[in-house]
Order: structure tokens, then sequence, then C-alpha cells
């Protein structure tokens, strides 16, 4: 299939079964197409973003014990899920003039994302919530709206998004877990173990595309847009080895922890 055909089918699509077909094999990307940039991906009008404000919260852990509050939390989850995989369509679509090693590898990705978005929306059915019975927030994808480049991407999504996640997949596993919740947990365990390779693919390709005299860092932060920046990449207690399974540097995760710990302190 080629991936322009796919990102359209997640972007343009009102369906979220289109949304979460998975990409016929095999793919191909002799024809990328035109830059096309979109404000708002098409969704179904049960799923399409919410006012501001309007979204429910996080369920706090102490509630979690309540499968109704559970379910809420995997639906919100879905929902990010959902932002990212049309984020990375978006990207697609923004750049098609990146790397096809890069496209390809982001089209992986994204296989990875439909499944997260079902994992977690048929979790929340089975406690009781189909998705889209609630309001849905666009925090995600409005931060990739400042993206102009692929690098900006890799520093948002992958390196801030799915970094942070690498701390929220545990703990949301310990939470499901206290709850009584194994399954929950054990969905959110194969979550983090994909989100591993995901921030590795972000890793990877800063470094191959970022100035070869700038340090990794420098070429992080020079590519955020505010409101993201290091501190929202990691939360406490802070966790090396989720990061180091990624690949990234010591100097780095080093760095990461101080930017953590100075915005957090204990």
């Amino acid at each position: 299939m080629e991936l322009r055909r796919f990102a359209d089918r997640v972007l343009f699509s009102e369906s979220l079964a289109e949304k979460l077909r998975p990409a016929e094999s095999p793919w191909s990307d002799d024809d990328p197409g035109p830059a096309v940039r979109v404000a708002a991906p098409a969704r179904p009008p049960n799923l399409r973003f919410a006012p501001p404000r309007t979204a429910p919260a996080m369920p706090a852990p102490d509630a979690l014990a309540d499968p109704g509050k559970r379910a809420v939390a995997h639906h919100i989850m879905a929902n990010h899920e959902l932002q990212a995989l049309e984020v990375m369509a978006f990207v697609l679509r923004a750049f098609p003039d990146a790397p096809p090693e890069f496209r390809i590898g982001l089209a992986r990705i994204m296989a990875d994302e439909q499944k997260h978005t079902r994992m977690h929306a048929e979790r929340a059915a089975a406690l009781g919530l189909p998705f889209g019975e609630l309001p849905v927030n666009c925090y995600i994808w409005s931060k990739a709206l400042a993206f102009d480049c692929v690098l900006d991407y890799l520093a948002g999504l992958p390196l801030v998004f799915e970094n942070r996640n690498l701390d929220h997949t545990l703990e949301f596993e310990d939470h499901f877990r206290r709850a009584g919740d194994e399954r929950g947990a054990a969905l959110v365990r194969i979550i983090h173990r994909d989100e591993i390779a995901h921030v590795a693919f972000g890793w990877e390709w800063l470094r191959k595309l970022k100035p070869p005299d700038q340090s990794d860092w420098d070429a992080w932060q020079d590519h955020l847009h505010w409101p993201l920046r290091p501190e929202k990449a990691a939360s406490l207690p802070f966790r090396p080895a989720p990061r180091r399974a990624t690949g990234m540097s010591d100097d780095f995760i080093v760095r990461l922890e101080r930017a953590t710990r100075d915005a957090r302190p204990e």
C-alpha cells in the first residue's frame, strides 16, 4: 500500500474502523505527493475534539479501584493513542521529502498506535464505557500543528510524549495491579515495551537529522515548541532503565533527570 494512501485514510476518514485498519502490505512510498497540512483530522461525530476543559481529567490513582474510573482512564488513553496515530499521518503528508527509511519506519510505528488504540478502547468497553461516549481533547494534536520540520516532530512526539509514556505505562501498571486488574496491568505493560521502540526510533532519527556539530540535547531543545520542554518528557521518580533501553546516551539521560528534578523538586 502506498504510504500516502494510508496516511490519508487515517487523516480523512470519519470511520474509526477505517482509521484503525492496518495498511495492506507490501508498503511503498513511490508517490508521497505534495505537502499537505490539515487543521484537524476527520473523526466520527462522537470522537471529534471537544471544546477546551470539557473532556474529563484522568482519574486519581486511588479512584482506580472503581471499574468505572478505570474505564475512564482507558477511554482517555485510547484518545491519546488515536491522536498519536493521526499526528504520524499528519507528518507523512506534511513532510513528503523526509527520508524514505524514516517514512517507512513511521508507518510501522503507526501500526502499533492502531493496536494501542484498539486495546484501550476494547478495555474501556469491557468495563462498560464504549469509546466515544465521553468528550475527548486535542492536546497532542494541537501541539503537532507547530511542527515545521521532521526534527520538530521527533523532538515533540517521540522524545516528549512517548518518552513520558515510558513512565506513565509503568505507573498505570502499578495502579491497575493494586486495583486487582491484572488484565489492565498487562495491557499497559505491552504498550510500555512498544514505547521503548518508539522512543528509540525518535532518538535514532534525531541523531541522524540534526547538524553533526550540535549536541543531542541542544538539537532536542532547539526543536521543542512551548509548552513542550524537557521536564515534560519524564516524571518522578525518574526511571533511567527504560531510557537506557532506547539507546539514549548517558549524558542525555543525566540531563533529562536533572531537568525533571529541577522542575518538580521531591
